[in-house]
């Protein structure tokens, strides 16, 4: 059997996680001295709360190597073989963390480790991909075949709403030519080779913004692969959130349009109103 782990970055819903039994390994969030396990024992809002009231950005770091084995040692016990996801390698150690534990458990035969060279449910659309692949019979290599061949076809992209985590995070190049929150710029940033850039600039009202954002790439929407779409988001207004998946549904494209919310890791480098758009795009 072949089991799919993805670290907390993905943002797959629980739903999702139940329906295609993924294994999640949370990252950790740093509040001051306290540290949090992603997703299991801190919530976005609890870290915007922090945030706020401390004048701070929060910290995140990757699993541990001990976390991962954790992980990966009872499949492994079992006969079964594992193919895990990371955060982008150039944000996060997490790659190389789960790439040591499969070598101290003497399994780097039977673990393959891709560097998803994204963020969010752009992790997550590979990773659904990977137990479809699975759950059809596919070997291990072919998978990671299909999977290396898919991953310059996502397309994972967002709107923020305030720059400043993105700022202090120090997570995103170029976010200082959009320093000025005062003209109110909310850029689009693009997850392009594994790191984010801002790749244009919205002024206005943000209900306006986040919906221009989303038609702005309606032709290549329209040629997209039709399984399915995220809209993922770290504390938007509802209204805003539906009024983009209106306009997903008015496409006549997609199967699916699956809403989930960022995480903690995400959050913390985005801050709160940030809203993507994420699929994959066609050959």
């Amino acid at each position: 059997m072949i089991r799919v782990v993805a670290d907390s970055t993905c943002d797959l819903s629980p739903e999702l996680v139940k329906r295609y039994g993924i294994t999640i390994l949370p990252l950790h969030v740093l509040l001051g001295d306290d540290e949090y396990r992603d997703g299991v024992d801190i919530t976005a809002d609890e870290i915007y709360s922090w945030a706020d009231a401390n004048k701070a950005t929060p910290k995140t770091s990757a699993p541990s190597v001990d976390d991962a084995i954790a992980v990966f040692k009872p499949f492994l016990e079992a006969g079964d073989e594992i193919i895990a996801f990371s955060i982008s390698a150039s944000m996060s150690a997490s790659y190389e963390y789960l790439n040591m534990a499969a070598d101290i458990l003497d399994a780097a035969d039977r673990v393959s480790v891709i560097d998803s060279a994204n963020l969010s449910t752009g992790i997550g659309l590979l990773v659904i991909e990977t137990a479809e692949m699975a759950a059809s019979g596919m070997s291990r290599a072919d998978i990671v075949s299909g999977i290396e061949e898919l991953k310059p076809r996502v397309r994972a992209s967002f709107v923020v709403d305030t720059l400043v985590y993105l700022h202090r995070g120090g997570r995103c190049s170029g976010v200082a030519a959009f320093a000025g929150t005062a003209l109110k710029l909310h850029p689009k940033i693009m997850v392009t080779d594994g790191a984010m850039n801002p790749e244009k600039k919205y002024r206005g009202r943000y209900s306006n913004i986040v919906l221009d954002y989303a038609r702005d790439m309606e032709e290549e929407l329209k040629k997209a692969k039709p399984d399915r779409v995220f809209i993922t988001d770290s504390s938007i207004d509802p209204a805003i959130r539906d009024s983009v998946r209106d306009y997903l549904k008015s496409l006549n494209v997609f199967t699916e349009i699956l809403e989930t919310r960022a995480g903690g890791v995400v959050s913390s480098h985005c801050g709160p109103g940030t809203l993507g758009v994420l699929f994959i795009a066609n050959e």
